[in-house]
């Protein structure tokens, strides 16, 4: 186990330039302010160091709201008016222990960020395979309400993170997104996503997203209906898709 200081006090820190792609973010993006000592225990949990991307954005930033709320992407905030979403942190949506555990592993991955339909972006733990997941250890993988399948993006968090600061979320979603959606998920906290009827997954939904009825509901009730669903269709399970 390595302690605080070795991950923390590192040559060659990644905050700075990621500091500089948030700064030139070619998406709109809200930037949340970092809870210090949470971003450190992120740090502990984890045992990554600040020279990596998910490193410096656990120790420094308190998560993203991207595309007026359509992203949500965990950090480590601080409470109070500079997180007006009540953005969750990594360590809450990822149940860290309470207290430092050294024999704590996110087996499974890391979920990283959720989307207003209910999609979840994650990093493959050690074996995404025993978790029933496609991609590498270490690599970006996205549950899609579409499909309710994990898809892998073939890509590692720093890169993921400089793609979605990119502008590529409207190409990503292309065929997700409807006239007025901005409107529709500006309102909405980081708690609460959009129940569609029929549901995404459906050939009506596919044929006409538009049509489809909308409702913001709890996020954990998305995430639960879509693991059931998966349940009762095929008889997989998805796994853990965060606890909001």
């Amino acid at each position: 186990m390595r302690e605080l200081p070795e991950l923390i006090d590192v040559d060659d820190p990644a905050w700075p330039e990621l500091r500089k792609e948030l700064d030139s973010s070619r998406a709109p993006v809200e930037v949340l302010p970092a809870d210090g000592e949470a971003g450190r225990a992120a740090l502990l949990h984890l045992q990554i160091t600040a020279r990596s991307y998910l490193g410096a954005f656990a120790l420094h930033c308190g998560g993203l709201v991207l595309d007026h709320g359509w992203l949500r992407v965990f950090g480590s905030p601080a409470a109070g008016p500079g997180n007006p979403r009540d953005l969750p942190a990594l360590a809450r949506v990822n149940d860290f222990p309470a207290t430092f555990d050294a024999g704590w592993r996110a087996e499974a991955g890391l979920i990283i960020a959720h989307d207003v339909l209910g999609g979840v972006f994650a990093v493959n733990g050690a074996a995404p395979e025993q978790a029933g997941r496609p991609g590498a250890p270490g690599e970006v993988v996205y549950f899609a309400p579409d499909s309710l399948r994990w898809e892998a993006l073939g890509a590692g968090h720093g890169a993921w993170l400089s793609w979605i600061l990119s502008g590529a979320l409207d190409e990503f979603y292309e065929t997700l997104r409807w006239p007025g959606w901005r409107d529709e998920v500006r309102g909405l906290t980081a708690g609460q996503g959009l129940a569609f009827f029929p549901p995404l997954w459906s050939a009506e939904a596919r044929r006409d997203l538009a049509a489809a009825a909308r409702r913001p509901v709890a996020m954990a009730e998305i995430l639960g209906v879509s693991r059931a669903t998966c349940a009762q269709l095929d008889g997989t399970d998805p796994g853990f898709l965060g606890a909001v």
